[in-house]
């Protein structure tokens, strides 16, 4: 099984090019709520990364997470243009582009990328904001996520004792060493040279996301220069799943007012989305 493939979901003529990056211990279908609430007109691809679901137990070997990320992003045929990011992509992206600007380079030109949403992201903007509480959450509590994404993908039908034995063995296969390549990011956040992403982004964050709390969507859009932070009320870790008509239209209202002319958008944002900046 390779450890990164791309695939096109729509066929969108005359919009632009989106590929959609899952989070950890996640793959391609969570998406599959919002791909047919997104315009007609964009190109949709989506990605299947070392760290999702069937090739968890194995992703902590990949020696270079950036790289795979790179692969993923040159694998769409003329680049991607926007790239929407979840969890713990978002992060990966980030330590991608922070790596291009270390060594020269300027990741969104390689790659083409004209405008970024990243969607429920880790991010701390100081190394102070991590102490000894802060770990024991995530190590301790961690299966809580993997039951997040359980419950977000079944819409709450699975009974809470089996949600949880899932969430348990989610969190197993992922393993310590795996754990410590997601925290490893996180703990890295403060460090990133935020002020060279340049290019238009959307951050957006779930009201009662627990895991990548709301609050850090808000702080990463007031780092980045040009950026904008949204909450979706209701929605916790994976918004595309919770709220998908919704988290579709703050997608789509932010590219076509960035690329394009604004294009007819689905149910109106002031009402459902909370701006945070």
């Amino acid at each position: 099984m390779r450890p990164v493939a791309v695939e096109r979901r729509t066929e969108g003529r005359g919009g632009p090019r989106v590929l959609l990056l899952h989070g950890l211990a996640a793959n391609d279908s969570v998406w599959e709520r919002a791909l047919p609430e997104l315009p007609a007109d964009f190109q949709l691809w989506t990605a299947r990364l070392p760290w999702r679901t069937e090739t968890i137990a194995d992703w902590d070997e990949q020696p270079n997470l950036r790289g795979w990320l790179a692969k993923a992003l040159e694998a769409v045929p003329g680049g991607a243009e926007v790239v929407v990011a979840h969890s713990m992509a978002a992060n990966v992206l980030l330590d991608l582009l922070d790596q291009k600007v270390r060594g020269g380079a300027d990741g969104l030109r390689q790659f083409g990328i004209r405008a970024l949403v990243l969607v429920s992201p880790f991010y701390r903007a100081r190394a102070e904001h991590f102490d000894w509480d802060t770990i024991t959450y995530y190590l301790n509590d961690f299966h809580l996520i993997m039951e997040e994404g359980i419950r977000a993908h079944s819409g709450g039908r699975v009974p809470a004792d089996i949600q949880a034995a899932m969430g348990e063995r989610v969190r197993d296969r992922v393993g310590p060493y795996g754990w410590f390549r997601f925290f490893d990011l996180y703990l890295r956040t403060p460090s990133l040279d935020t002020s060279r992403i340049t290019v238009p982004t959307l951050v957006l964050g779930g009201e009662t996301d627990f895991a990548a709390r709301p609050e850090e969507a808000v702080t990463l859009a007031e780092a980045l220069p040009d950026a904008v932070a949204r909450v979706l009320p209701g929605s916790g870790h994976f918004p595309m799943l919770d709220a998908a008509d919704v988290f579709a239209a703050a997608v789509s209202e932010f590219v076509h007012t960035t690329l394009g002319p604004a294009a007819p958008r689905g149910r109106a944002l002031t009402d459902a989305l909370e701006l945070q900046r």
